[in-house]
Parts: structure tokens; sequence; C-alpha cells
């Protein structure tokens, strides 16, 4: 099973693990696209509840399609992971790879549930109509740390479409967000805008969270402090976090 130590996968792996044993396995796909933190987070969570976890490298930084930056992005990256578990499961004669795509997945914009479809990759949770609120009291049961976990997605996340990824901007991302954790934030994001005179961190935090970010002295330190990583201006989003807000920009130039 495709797994990333996020509130789906976790729930997915632990009951594939319990229920099938040793014919199970969670695979992670580690890239520069995943923060140092979710990686270390997921192996701990592997060792805690006693499932056997791989990990492997990912090659989606190797094509030119994937580092563009398109609108279906998504689909490169989860074709790239997909390719390296359908070898693994060859190899191993498994007989089935699945992900943790759920019930509330359906409808939205998801270019990797094309790639799930060209390998044929089953998505359990979907299939068993479970919402992500359902998998959150689930997990709760099973006492998993993740039913509490925000919601997570790789760093390439917050480049906006058609601007190109890098290594070197998602490491700017992943240290500004580390910076708003470590000052307490929960749901955040550092959305990383390119200008002509530099790049831009905008960042969004749970809408009853942007009242802290108010305080001069907090903003004052958080603003330094993201500065000093290379940008060249630090924002507030006034609207809060926003799951895909940056598909607002694709739906905006689609209009035009």
């Amino acid at each position: 099973m495709a797994y990333s130590g996020g509130v789906d996968s976790a729930l997915l792996a632990l009951v594939a693990c319990r229920t099938l044993g040793d014919r199970a396995v969670a695979v992670m796909a580690d890239s520069p696209s995943l923060p140092r933190s979710e990686l270390k987070e997921a192996i701990e969570l592997s060792e805690q509840f006693d499932f056997p976890l791989e990990i492997i490298r990912t090659k989606e930084f190797e094509n030119e399609d994937y580092l563009t930056n398109p609108t279906n992005r998504c689909y490169f990256c989860k074709h790239a992971l997909f390719e390296e578990m359908e070898t693994y499961a060859k190899e191993r004669g498994v007989a089935a790879i699945i992900y943790g795509e759920n019930a509330d997945d359906i409808g939205d914009f998801r270019p990797g549930a094309k790639a799930a479809q060209e390998f044929q990759v089953r998505a359990p949770l979907k299939e068993a109509g479970l919402t992500k609120s359902e998998i959150r009291a689930f997990s709760e049961e099973l006492g998993l740390p993740t039913a509490s976990k925000p919601q997570m997605a790789c760093l390439s996340s917050r480049i906006p479409y058609g601007e190109k990824v890098s290594v070197k901007k998602l490491s700017q991302i992943e240290q500004a967000e580390a910076i708003l954790r470590r000052h307490g934030f929960f749901d955040l994001r550092v959305r990383h805008h390119e200008l002509s005179t530099g790049s831009l961190a905008r960042i969004e935090v749970g809408k009853e969270e942007v009242e802290r970010l108010l305080d001069a002295t907090l903003r004052e330190t958080l603003t330094q402090s993201i500065k000093e990583l290379g940008y060249l201006f630090v924002t507030l989003d006034l609207t809060g976090y926003q799951r895909g807000s940056l598909n607002v920009i694709k739906e905006t130039s689609e209009k035009l």
C-alpha cells in the first residue's frame, strides 16, 4: 500500500497489515517534495504500530513534465510512484497495489487518480464509501495519532501551476512552514510565488489562528525569520487556510 503517514494511508496501512499480516507491506516514496519531518513521523508511526515499511526513491524530479508544474503535476508524481510500486510488487509476487484515496475525493480535481487507474491501483477507503471524518473516527478508535493530524500535501503543491518546481524552492517552503509550526500554528501552508524582483511567501493559517498573527511582536519575528530564507516579501492571506487554494488561480485563468 502507498503510505505517507497521513490520515488516510495510516489507517489503511494499519488495517491492511493487521488483516493480512506479513502478506501486506507499506511502501513510502521519498523525494525532495516530502518534508523531512513527515518522513520521520511516518517511520515512527510504523514502528509504534509494528507494520512493515519499505522506503523507495521515486524519480519525478527527473521528469521535466513534473518540474514545469502543469495543472496535472500530480499525475506525473503518482505515475512515478506507481511505476516503482508495480516493479516492487512484481518482484515480490504481490497481488495488488492500494492507496488512500477516500470518498470525499470523488469529484475533486485529482490528476493522480488517473495514474492510479492506469496502474489498476485500488482505493479501498473510497470503495467502502469512507469519508475523511469517518476515517478520523476509526483512527481514533484504533489509537492512531493521525486521527487529529491536519491534512498534508506534498511541498510542490505550494507552488502555483506554471511556476517551475525546484529543490531550492521546496527547501524554502519546508523551512518556512517549520518556523510557523515551532510557533504553535497547526493548519498552515506557505505558498511560494515568484515575482520579477524575487519571491513572495503567502502564509495561510487556520481561520481561528489568523488573529494570533496580528500580534506585532510575533508578526515581526516570523517575518524576519522567513525573509532570512530568501523571501523578499512575507504576506498573510486574511482568508485563512484553504485546501487547494492554488486551484483558484487555475480556475480564474481558465475563465479568462
